[in-house]
C-alpha cells in the first residue's frame, strides 16, 4: 500500500470515527484542502501539493514528547523569547488544540507560567464556527501569550488564534511550532520560530 493510500484510509477511518475534517486535518498534519481530496477523490483526480508530517513516534511517548517541548522552549529562548521575564503571572502558554495542548503544558510546566487552550474553529461542529478558549483555561486581557503548536499547515488557524487573542485585549508576542509548512517568519507581526521547516520541492 502506498503512503497515499494509506493517507486515504487513516482520513476514511477517523472520518468513521466522527472525526471533522477539520480534527483529521490536525491529526493527519494536512490542510484541510487535502483532507476533502482525501476523502472524495475519484480515480485520476491529481494530489493536491501537501507534505504528511507524522510524528507520533514522539507524540505518543511521554519521555520523547517532553523533549520535543524543550526542545521547543531552547529554539524559542534562542531567538529571544522569553517568557517569563519580570512578571510570570502576565503570562500564558496557549495551547492550540489538539496537537499543541501537550506541548503547551509542558513548555508552561518548565517556564511556570499560566496555560490556556484554543479549540479552533475548524473543530467547531456549530453552523457558523468560531474559536473559543477552553472554559477551565482562558487567557487573560493584558496577558503576553505565547502560542504553542505542533504544525504550521495553512496558517489560517495561527491567524485565527492571534486576532482571537488581540479581540480579547492579551498580546501574542510569539508563535512556536515543531513544524512550520508554510516558511513563515511571522503572522500579522507575530514573530514565528520552528524547531523544522519543511518544504516541498517539486
Amino acid at each position: 500500500m502506498s503512503s497515499l493510500d494509506e493517507l486515504i484510509v487513516k482520513a476514511r477511518h477517523l472520518l468513521a470515527e466522527g472525526h471533522s475534517p477539520g480534527q483529521i486535518a490536525d491529526e493527519l498534519s494536512l490542510s484541510q484542502e487535502t483532507v476533502t481530496w482525501l476523502l472524495t477523490q475519484k480515480k485520476g483526480d491529481a494530489a493536491p501539493k501537501d507534505v504528511s508530517i507524522d510524528w507520533t513516534a514522539v507524540s505518543s511517548n511521554a519521555v520523547l514528547l517532553d523533549d520535543a517541548a524543550r526542545l521547543m522552549l531552547d529554539r524559542c529562548r534562542l531567538a529571544g523569547v522569553a517568557a517569563p521575564g519580570s512578571d510570570p503571572g502576565n503570562v500564558a502558554i496557549v495551547g492550540i488544540a489538539v496537537s499543541g495542548v501537550p506541548l503547551a503544558t509542558l513548555i508552561a510546566r518548565e517556564e511556570g507560567v499560566r496555560l490556556a487552550v484554543y479549540h479552533p474553529a475548524k473543530h467547531s461542529s456549530a453552523e457558523k464556527p468560531t474559536g473559543s478558549m477552553a472554559g477551565n483555561f482562558p487567557v487573560a486581557p493584558g496577558e503576553r501569550c505565547i502560542v504553542v503548536d505542533d504544525v504550521i499547515t495553512s496558517g489560517r488557524t495561527m491567524q485565527e488564534v492571534v486576532d482571537y487573542l488581540r479581540r480579547q485585549k492579551a498580546t501574542p508576542v510569539a508563535i512556536c511550532v515543531l513544524f512550520d509548512k508554510r516558511g513563515l517568519k511571522e503572522v500579522d507581526g507575530v514573530p514565528v520560530h520552528s524547531v523544522f521547516r519543511v518544504s516541498r520541492i517539486d
